[in-house]
């Protein structure tokens, strides 16, 4: 089977790379997705955006990649989207029209209940299956749409649990960001994070970083432990600072209680807060939320993000709370879901 795949994000990848070890050994990926899977049509560093002004200077180039996803359409027996809304949405609506029969999974659907519920129409007309990787999410979607709920990628990937918390916290690890723009943000604070607390630290950084980008984003990190494996460095740690993001479900999942601290550019958080009407943007906030009305995990935005409230909640956090809630929170999400997508995708 050759499948259109159209994966853009780091993260997206590593899910599809769980999900490849579960399809025929024949199947066949074509389009956009890391060149460890294949033989993709881009360089997925070129697909790198960093904010709102960013994502206009590179229109002309996504609108003549989607033209290229199209054409190489004709080759493929089904298409698979993961993820990047912004890309892949638009891109199923001139795949549709194109090619009607052509059969259109959604994997990572758009989080259109969060800040676009006009989409969800859109979404179930236009996608043939809908798979979801958050519980709550096909209950958003109109009773003739195929959705399910698949279980969750990252249960794929994390199979090591904490049953219990050491007494003392002495393991503290530090996860900025994975975007350039969020770690110069955030470095400073976490720094003096670290001086008033006088704690040992291990900063989780990217893999794909170059020495001159450790340098240029981080400063001197002599004094400190490097990793690139989060989750085993999530697992060892005590506690962890987190900028927002995939991590700090990661993190919810293994059983590391953490602070999660966020601050974007001044305009796209203007717009985004506009757009978005979420009590939470932590992931494991926002679904035990919905799930039985908890807070995980404390979360500071913007403004907020500083020193002194990052020490407070640290010192004032009820660690043994957040063990039994990320508890609830495995149980809510039951499995990992590539299995499942697997069998969606070699369905007649």
């Amino acid at each position: 089977m050759k499948i259109l795949v159209s994966a853009l994000e780091h993260s997206a990848n590593v899910h599809l790379k769980s999900l490849k070890k579960e399809l025929d050994a024949n199947t066949e990926f074509i389009g956009i997705f890391d060149k460890n899977l294949g033989s993709p049509i881009v360089d997925l560093q070129s697909l790198a955006i960093m904010g709102i002004v960013d994502a206009l200077k590179k229109l002309r180039f996504f609108f003549k990649l989607a033209d290229e996803m199209v054409e190489l359409a004709q080759e493929a027996d089904k298409v698979l989207l993961i993820d990047s809304s912004g890309f892949n949405l638009p891109l199923a609506k001139k795949l549709k029209k194109k090619y009607p029969n052509k059969e259109i999974i959604y994997y990572i659907l758009p989080q259109a209940w969060a800040w676009k519920k006009k989409r969800i129409p859109l979404l179930a007309k236009t996608i043939d299956k809908l798979a979801s990787i958050l519980p709550f999410e096909p209950a958003y979607y109109p009773s003739n749409a195929n959705i399910e709920y698949v279980g969750h990628p990252l249960l794929d990937q994390i199979t090591t649990f904490k049953t219990s918390l050491n007494k003392e916290i002495h393991n503290v690890v530090f996860m900025p960001g994975s975007r350039k723009s969020e770690i110069r943000r955030l470095m400073s604070t976490f720094l003096e994070v670290i001086d008033t607390l006088s704690i040992d630290a291990t900063f989780i950084i990217p893999k794909h970083f170059s020495k001159e980008d450790i340098k240029e984003l981080y400063g001197d990190l002599s004094k400190f432990k490097i990793s690139n494996d989060a989750h085993k460095s999530l697992y060892e740690a005590d506690f962890a600072f987190i900028c927002s993001g995939t991590a700090t479900l990661e993190a919810a999942l293994i059983g590391t209680p953490f602070i999660l601290s966020y601050k974007a550019n001044a305009f796209d958080y203007f717009i985004g807060s506009r757009l978005v009407k979420l009590e939470y943007i932590g992931l494991a906030n926002i679904m035990l939320s919905k799930h039985k009305n908890i807070q995980l995990h404390p979360e500071f935005l913007q403004d907020e993000v500083t020193t002194e409230n990052l020490v407070k909640a640290f010192n004032t956090y009820n660690r043994e709370k957040f063990l039994q809630n990320s508890t609830i929170l495995r149980k809510y999400l039951k499995n990992g879901s590539s299995q499942r997508v697997a069998e969606i995708i070699n369905e007649k």
